[in-house]
């Protein structure tokens, strides 16, 4: 079970930085996802980051967010800076993709790709 945190309110234009900690997951092992979903839409992917470091963002982030992984301490991060009001949304991280494939392309950004979940963290900017 992953567990995020850093969630919380923030005026338009502020920052935020997400962690997601993965007790008995190695992060260093697999490709990695963040993930948001916002009241009466579906979940989509924001960012991904791969074995070898490799990013991929959603156009809509794509500038403003920035997903690392820090190994050391077994945590992905996402930076999120310049918050729109339209990120409002519960953000996820996920690892564990259901096959190597799936750590690439579009395919890295697909909540189906990934089979181990946090519970969320709220993200909220007025």
């Amino acid at each position: 079970q992953l567990v995020e945190s850093g969630g919380g309110s923030v005026q338009a234009g502020g920052s935020l930085t997400l962690s997601c900690a993965a007790p008995g997951v190695s992060l260093s092992r697999y490709c990695s996802g963040w993930f948001r979903e916002a009241p009466g839409k579906e979940r989509e992917g924001v960012g991904s980051i791969g074995y070898d470091g490799t990013t991929r963002y959603a156009s809509s982030v794509k500038g403003r967010f920035a997903i690392s992984s820090d190994h050391d301490k077994n945590t992905l991060n996402l930076q999120m800076n310049n918050l729109k009001p339209e990120d409002t949304a519960m953000y996820y991280c996920a690892t564990d993709p259901t096959s190597v494939t799936r750590c690439f392309g579009n395919y890295a950004l697909q909540p189906g790709s990934y089979k181990n979940w946090g519970q969320g963290t709220q993200v909220t900017v007025s």
